[in-house]
């Protein structure tokens, strides 16, 4: 009945769903597999209390299914002749359908046939017979939801080999509660946040930690199984710490850090010390240390668009020396357990590799990859892989040396820090299910998950010695937005909440766009405009909001993977047909009548398309290197992007063969054209100061024309993006700002 009306509502179909997993789990504890679990069988009692019904054809099993027992072999059905088929059309697990032996992994099935129902509003699999339904459970998977938690958990149930399935009943229970809109400790609900393409992709890691902070830091809310914890405070400046490992011994370390606004270099330090010493590598972090006391290094960090970064990877002896080149345009890398050779992160062909050795792909993604950590035995790889460019939102994946990859987990907001435990028995890393506030989970290498610590503020982690020690970073993730209006001498600081990003500005310079990506926004974001006065932001309303129109009417945003056309005053969002596209950036054609987007067919590149205001996308480039920022020419004949081989191109947006751009550096990123139609405005994002440039297409000639200087520049990492208006008069720009502690603790577990 309660099914009649439709799709349940998403917390009330959570708490049903995890009502019947804890059922499941109990009776699958003492021996007992129902095999006929459907939603006649599910009844809701006036409380809300849900149970489960008519275990008339259930069996009992020769050895109960423990909660935790991931290894047990399918025990033989002792109530069933063998070849019969038990079970109802439409619920029963694949192996029912087959007439085989069923285990309690034939109910999980089954229950993710009923949880598929709760949220989708129909049936997982039917057809016009019998027949056709157990053809279609045995061949087929059903449409995915859009709630991608959700979709994960009813896809891991319903795999059609039980091995691939959830293991436990309890595994399920532990998922949907980690879905789940309460917190474990039964706090207010929080609206979890939707992450959309490169969403934080300029989110910085940022807190001046004053010693009321660091007292609470220290107050982990912990689960009931977890041991007290002696947390040792390593670093004491202020700045960003990018990277840190243990050595070998367990009592030393090395990370690489900025400090007061200087440069990035690597630094080690002693548990029984207090001070830090830099090694000599000026411009360079840590990515791996060896057995052998050997650094992986990368030299020249560069951030490429949000929290995607190139660098050439080098290598060095932790006792001193010479850095000893690898290879260039790497984003990470980790040595495989005897030293001798590198797994490497890095872009390639307008994709993200995962590589061992370096040359030999085991998998690659139109997204990219970072984390990259041997198991101890060095059979396998974990890492995090992040689906949108730019952005750290990323789940856990694992691949063998054969590059067979399977996914652990499913998206998190924010995904950053992994790392093996000793044994080998779990992976550990740092995510967020809501905003950016990390805590620290585990994972087993078959998928199942748990909480570590939980605590205030965001934690990274850099790794786990053999000892078992723990090396954090605690920090504060803030984004904001500055800009000097015309006839201003000094910027003015125009961050809203505390997750501002910069998307647009007019013509004019009197209004910026902004994304605010904070806690306290939606669920989808928001969509913001702020005069540069200094005067209140008014919310538009929920998206990615990525440009303004010329007239300033409206706002093309990013809602739900949807383009919508948001009014800047008095009027209704205007939804735009997507087609096949996966948006990603957006800006508008001069005339007002079309937008220009960033986007991907499935299983393809980034390329750039034509979207009018009603009808379908039409490819204007080929495959393109990682374009974020577009720039379209004012007379709106050309767009200037990266092509495959980074080199900077202008395609004719009506067709035809693209021009090469000369004179730009390989880390320059476009910001625009200019009003006259003859430059392009240019920027190398990254650590101040960043320079703009002035390049004069028919000459080659560059200019610089400015130079982003923040008063108080320590602790950013990253200025991006920019955007300057026509005449040149009036800029905005976003900052990131970390501010970073390190940390080596004991006795998590």
């Amino acid at each position: 009945r309660v099914l009649r009306g439709g799709p349940l509502a998403r917390r009330k179909a959570i708490d049903y769903a995890a009502q019947i997993a804890r059922g499941l789990a109990a009776a699958h504890q003492n021996g007992i597999v129902h095999r006929d679990l459907k939603p006649d069988n599910v009844f809701v009692c006036q409380d809300g209390r849900v149970k489960i019904l008519d275990f008339g054809l259930a069996k009992v099993t020769s050895t109960p299914a423990a909660a935790d027992d991931k290894t047990s072999a399918p025990t033989v059905d002792v109530m069933t002749d063998p070849g019969a088929v038990m079970g109802t059309v439409g619920y029963m697990s694949p192996e029912q359908v087959r007439a085989q032996p069923v285990d309690h992994r034939a109910d999980i099935f089954s229950f993710g046939v009923v949880l598929y129902e709760m949220i989708a509003g129909q049936r997982a699999f039917q057809g016009n017979s019998a027949v056709e339904t157990m053809h279609a459970i045995l061949q087929h998977d059903p449409p995915e939801v859009e709630d991608k938690r959700l979709q994960h958990i009813v896809r891991r149930c319903l795999e059609k080999n039980p091995e691939e399935r959830f293991q436990s009943a309890r595994d399920i229970a532990f998922n949907l509660e980690a879905a789940s809109d309460m917190t474990a400790t039964g706090a207010p609900p929080v609206v979890p946040r939707r992450r959309f393409p490169w969403a934080l992709a300029w989110l910085a890691v940022t807190l001046a930690v004053p010693l009321a902070i660091a007292a609470a830091f220290l107050l982990v809310k912990r689960t009931a199984t977890t041991p007290f914890a002696e947390f040792r405070q390593v670093t004491f400046r202020r700045g960003n710490i990018v990277s840190a490992r243990f050595a070998p011994d367990g009592n030393s370390l090395v990370y690489g850090a900025a400090w007061e606004g200087n440069p990035l270099q690597v630094f080690s330090a002693r548990l029984d010390s207090p001070e830090s010493r830099p090694l000599g590598l000026a411009g360079a972090d840590v990515l791996s240390v060896s057995a052998s006391g050997e650094l992986a290094i990368l030299l020249n960090r560069r951030y490429t668009a949000g929290w995607m970064s190139r660098g050439k990877l080098a290598r060095v002896p932790l006792s001193g020396g010479s850095p000893r080149d690898v290879l260039d345009e790497a984003q990470d890398a980790d040595w495989a357990p005897g030293g001798a050779r590198l797994a490497v992160a890095r872009a390639a062909g307008g994709k993200y590799r995962l590589e061992y050795p370096p040359g030999k792909t085991l998998y690659e993604t139109n997204g990219w990859i970072s984390h990259p950590r041997f198991s101890p035995r060095g059979d396998r790889i974990a890492f995090i892989e992040h689906p949108a460019p730019a952005d750290d939102a990323g789940l856990i994946g694992m691949v063998d040396l054969n590059g067979r990859k399977s996914d652990l987990t499913a998206k998190f907001a924010s995904a950053q820090g992994l790392a093996w435990t000793p044994d080998g028995s779990e992976i550990w890393f740092t995510a967020s299910d809501i905003g950016y506030e990390r805590h620290l989970r585990a994972v087993t290498p078959a998928g199942r998950q748990r909480l570590v610590a939980r605590m205030a503020g965001t934690i990274t982690l850099h790794d786990i010695s053999r000892q078992g020690r723990v090396l954090i970073a605690h920090e504060r993730i803030r984004m904001g937005t500055l800009a000097l209006p015309d006839g201003e001498t000094r910027e003015r600081e125009l961050s809203w909440l505390d997750g501002t990003l910069t998307m647009d500005l007019s013509s004019d310079g009197k209004t910026v766009l902004l994304s605010e990506q904070a806690s306290g926004a939606s669920q989808d974001y928001g969509v913001y405009l702020r005069k540069t006065d200094g005067s209140d932001a008014i919310h538009l309303g929920d998206g990615l909001g990525t440009a303004l129109s010329p007239d300033g009417k409206w706002v093309i945003t990013n809602l739900r993977d949807q383009l919508v056309l948001l009014p800047t005053g008095a009027g209704e969002p205007q939804p735009i047909s997507k087609g096949v596209i996966s948006f990603g950036l957006s800006g508008w054609l001069h005339d007002g009548k079309h937008v220009l987007i960033l986007g991907a067919e499935k299983g393809q590149g980034m390329r750039a398309y034509l979207q009018g205001l009603t009808g379908a996308p039409r490819a204007v480039t080929p495959a393109l290197a990682g374009a974020f920022d577009i720039a379209i020419s004012p007379d709106d004949q050309w767009l200037a992007a990266r092509n495959l081989d980074s080199a900077l191109m202008r395609y004719p947006i009506a067709g035809g063969e693209p021009r090469p751009i000369a004179g730009v550096e390989p880390d320059e990123n476009v910001i625009q054209w200019s009003s006259d139609g003859g430059g392009l405005y240019l920027a190398g994002y990254g650590q101040p100061p960043v320079k703009i440039t002035r390049l004069d297409l028919a000459s080659g000639k560059r200019q610089l024309w400015r130079t982003i200087q923040p008063q108080d520049a320590v602790g950013i990492t990253n200025i991006s993006p920019i955007r300057i208006t026509p005449d040149g008069k009036t800029y905005a720009y976003s900052y990131l700002r970390a501010i970073s502690d390190l940390y080596v603790v004991d006795g998590w577990k």
